[in-house]
């Protein structure tokens, strides 16, 4: 008799049922968010049939987190349903509306009980690819956080400070750089700008690690800082330093954290062996690698294709139709990281690879915008990462861009 498992996840507690494979209802627990709350849970499936050789599958609505790192062990399968998805199936088993956690955990295991070959269990990844996703996912945190409160920072300064928008523009990195970071705490007005002499903006961005250019920079933002400007008034504009000096303090904190999280990112990516193959493609560096092989992981069985490798990351096409209407467009559904990560690997491919920047002229000349072709460049890109990992072959160039616009390799 084949057995499923519901969970019904939450933050204190979780719901179980336990169903046969007609519905009936063999078991129902409440557990709580700790060990012994795991232990009544496998001794609950244990009673049911549970063992190493035919493990029960569970369905539950999270991918992670201390219960599903426990129920992962051996070969049990897991199934994380998008609780979007648990709610479609629960109007299924009532038109009433009503919704309590027993019953949500029900529904969940009614829906491996109809519909597994629908659900994609958790890949199997191993240890090295789960350590590098959750310091890739932190590090893209840390840039996302770091670049919110920059842009937090950018618009206080332009209602009382514009000079200082103007004092980094043109620069790398712009606020959030360390010189631009340690002259604005030390100066979070136009009046105290003002009185910074030349040899402290010197000393200053000697203090932030700047080498070339300082004596030439420095004169530029003491003319820069000293010139006619409108003020706020006094009180005010002293206060609006003070909110500037404690988001600076949030910014450095972020940029710290930026910088060290990428270092752990260098280092555990590093040790993986899908590593020296993302390498070897054109635009990707260890942060970018890091976070294509977070997403995709290193289980070969989970993407049998490219178009559902393409798919994931919303880079190939969606096709809607119905009668003689069709539209073709870009997917909204998608995982946003992988995405994202394929943006910047596209937009850096154009500089390190003849054949991609061909690739996207193309593009750009059959009417694509900016972004659509970057897309379409991802979309060809991954199809060629998917052949590469799957053959545990290195990029070749002179194989991926030889056979036209319109092939791709894998």
């Amino acid at each position: 008799m084949a057995v499923f498992c519901g969970v019904d996840w939450a933050e204190g507690h979780h719901d179980v049922a336990i169903i046969d494979n007609t519905g009936k209802l063999l078991a129902k627990c409440r557990i709580d968010d700790g060990l012994d709350g795991y232990q009544l849970l496998l001794d609950l499936m244990a009673d049911h049939g549970d063992t190493a050789e035919t493990p029960i599958p569970i369905a539950i609505e999270t991918s992670r987190g201390l219960l599903v790192a426990t129920l992962r062990a051996g070969n049990r399968q897991i199934f994380a349903i998008n609780p979007m998805a648990a709610s479609r199936y629960r109007d299924r088993h009532g038109v009433g509306r009503k919704k309590s956690d027993p019953g949500d955990a029900l529904v969940l295991a009614n829906i491996i009980r109809t519909d597994v070959p629908m659900h994609r269990p958790l890949p199997d990844d191993s240890d090295v690819a789960q350590a590098v996703a959750v310091v890739a996912r932190a590090h893209q945190d840390a840039v996302w956080k770091r670049q919110q409160i920059t842009n937090q920072i950018r618009s206080l300064l332009r209602e009382y400070y514009p000079a200082a928008l103007d004092a980094w523009r043109e620069k790398a990195g712009i606020l959030s750089r360390p010189d631009a970071r340690r002259i604005l705490a030390a100066a979070p007005t136009p009046t105290l700008a003002a009185e910074l002499p030349t040899w402290k903006l010197r000393l200053m961005m000697t203090k932030a690690g700047r080498k070339c250019g300082i004596t030439a920079d420095a004169e530029r933002l003491h003319t820069l800082f000293r010139q006619p400007t409108a003020h706020q008034l006094p009180a005010v504009e002293e206060a609006m330093g003070i909110q500037a000096k404690a988001l600076l303090t949030q910014l450095d904190a972020a940029c710290k954290a930026v910088d060290e999280l990428a270092k752990a990112v260098e280092e555990t990516f590093g040790t993986h062996p899908d590593a020296p193959i993302m390498l070897s493609f054109p635009g990707v560096g260890a942060q970018v690698g890091a976070r294509l092989l977070a997403e995709i992981g290193d289980d070969r069985t989970r993407f049998a294709t490219a178009g559902g490798l393409k798919a994931y990351a919303g880079a190939a096409p969606i096709t809607r139709a119905s009668g003689k209407r069709k539209y073709v467009g870009r997917r909204f559904v998608k995982n946003n990281r992988l995405n994202h990560a394929g943006y910047l690997w596209a937009f850096a491919t154009l500089t390190h690879s003849k054949g991609a920047n061909a690739h996207y002229r193309r593009r750009r000349e059959t009417g694509d915008w900016h972004a659509q072709a970057l897309r379409h460049l991802f979309n060809r890109m991954l199809g060629q990462l998917h052949h590469c990992l799957q053959t545990r072959v290195p990029f070749d160039e002179t194989i991926a861009f030889s056979a036209g616009p319109n092939t791709a390799t894998g």
